[in-house]
């Protein structure tokens, strides 16, 4: 989409955000450091999330010191499946998810199996902050594997697809599906190889798809029509994604949510410091919708989620481009 858009200039004219003008214009001035910690850790974030009412995967336990790693196999011996992540980790580095396991024995989302030492090594890395920010010691968080919601099969490859939303001043103003492929190893996370559908803000349907920056059509590993991908719950995963601004106080953000088989919309993560892929996924710039919406200004009564939600879907629906 903009392989011809050859200099800063015109990438610019376009509406394409750049990292610098993120840091600066939007991060720096609309989100107030002090509040990070709210979704730099996944404990916090799953805290707040279900204070303001908000579904999260089910937490199965903590792991806080090396002491304690051991105690992963008899943690989750009643869980078919399970995840293991590191509270303050990023970029979905350090995500270990397990399928099945039995007699010590792991499955990844590939087939590949693990022993119970792989386990714990993958354990004592998150804790020595191998996969956090900053280097920064951390703990492991083990959480219940989310069962994908039906509809979505064939759009995502040995893991569970996943919503980016990205919300400025409480507004949802662009939103992605990130599907895992073989090349991820399960993960939806679009540097390693996944996925992502720009989807339409006002309903919930494919716009484009890319994988590695280039556009695709099918799904590389299934052969599904991206084109026909349609998220079903939309408007409530908008507005959990709006809401985010009430749990957090940040003005700019990213929200990843999930839809589960038997639980419904999930919030997975946010994230203060969302990338900006998600404007080569929708082939349009995230610009124009961040200065229409700074151009709102500040009302005495601010709108509430659902307005914001509906004021979004009329202001930023686009055609398909598939």
């Amino acid at each position: 989409m903009f392989e011809r858009y050859t200099t800063p200039a015109k990438l610019r004219h376009k509406g394409i955000m750049g990292m610098n003008k993120r840091n600066h214009s939007y991060i720096g001035r609309y989100n107030d450091r002090s509040k990070y910690p709210l979704v730099d850790d996944k404990l916090k974030t799953k805290i707040i999330a279900q204070a303001a009412g908000a579904t999260v995967p089910a937490l199965i336990g903590v792991i806080h010191n090396q002491a304690e790693v051991k105690t992963i196999h008899n943690m989750v011996k009643e869980w078919p499946g399970f995840v293991i992540k590191p509270a303050q980790g990023s970029g979905g580095k350090g995500i270990l998810v397990i399928t099945s396991h039995k007699d010590g024995v792991y499955t990844k989302p590939s087939g590949a199996t693990i022993g119970k030492e792989e386990v714990e090594r993958h354990i004592s890395n998150a804790l020595a902050g191998l996969f956090s920010l900053g280097g920064k010691n951390d703990v492991a968080v083990v959480e219940n594997l989310i069962k994908f919601d039906d509809c979505f099969d064939g759009f995502s490859y040995e893991g569970v697809p996943d919503v980016r939303i990205i919300v400025f001043k409480g507004y949802p103003v662009m939103a992605m599906m990130r599907c895992s492929t073989a090349a991820s190893d399960g993960k939806a996370n679009l540097h390693q190889g996944a996925v992502g559908v720009g989807i339409d803000i006002a309903t919930g349907k494919a716009i484009r798809a890319v994988q590695f920056d280039q556009p695709v059509t099918h799904h590389p590993d299934t052969g599904k029509d991206l084109s026909t991908l349609e998220v079903p719950h939309w408007e409530r995963l908008l507005e959990l994604a709006s809401s985010a601004w009430e749990m957090t106080g940040l003005g700019y953000m990213g929200t990843d949510m999930v839809l589960d088989k038997e639980e419904g919309p999930m919030v997975l993560e946010l994230n203060a410091r969302p990338g900006l892929a998600i404007q080569i996924a929708n082939g349009m710039g995230l610009l124009p919708r961040l200065k229409h919406i700074e151009s709102l200004g500040t009302p005495a009564e601010y709108p509430k989620p659902k307005e914001r939600v509906a004021y979004a879907a009329a202001q930023f629906g686009v055609k398909p481009q598939f």
